[in-house]
């Protein structure tokens, strides 16, 4: 059984982290997402909050398990035996960043491979920040969160 970790902060949960989600559940047995929690980077929502919202949005997903850690992505895939961290990529910046990031990890432990998957065109130009942006303006979110994020969002935030 392969096991894969889709980590990020996922702040809040986008369609394109939900695309990335579904194509790799399509590769591998077994994906856990990892909700990273960083208590120096000032976050929307609590890293409980994020991960009830990814539960919401993947109820019926098979072969899931969603949690929330505050160390390094490597040691979490090391702690679940998980082969592979999956890593989506919208653009060139991100390539940059995450192949750097995948070559500190494979320096840390080199059983931990890195897959990167590249964003659909349509959710290229979706990141949680502008999320976040439209939410402190209290703009629609259609188009850039899978509907039951939107309902939590909606909710939380007095829409």
């Amino acid at each position: 059984m392969t096991i894969a970790v889709y980590a990020g902060s996922f702040d809040p949960f986008t369609l394109g982290h939900l695309d990335i989600l579904k194509r790799s559940c399509a590769i591998f047995d077994k994906v856990l997402i990892g909700v990273a929690y960083n208590p120096e980077k000032t976050c929307l929502l609590l890293p409980e909050e994020r991960v009830e919202i990814i539960k919401l949005c993947t109820k019926d997903f098979a072969g899931i398990e969603v949690f929330s850690y505050e160390y390094l992505t490597v040691d979490f895939a090391k702690e679940h035996n998980a082969a592979v961290l999956i890593r989506g990529l919208r653009d060139s910046a991100d390539f940059d960043y995450e192949n750097q990031l995948a070559q500190i990890n494979q320096s840390i432990n080199s059983n931990v491979q890195t897959i990167f998957l590249a964003s659909k065109p349509e959710h290229s130009f979706i990141s949680s920040s502008a999320v976040r942006e439209l939410i402190s303006h209290k703009c629609d979110l259609s188009g850039f969160v899978p509907g039951k994020a939107k309902k939590y969002l909606y909710k939380k935030f007095n829409y």
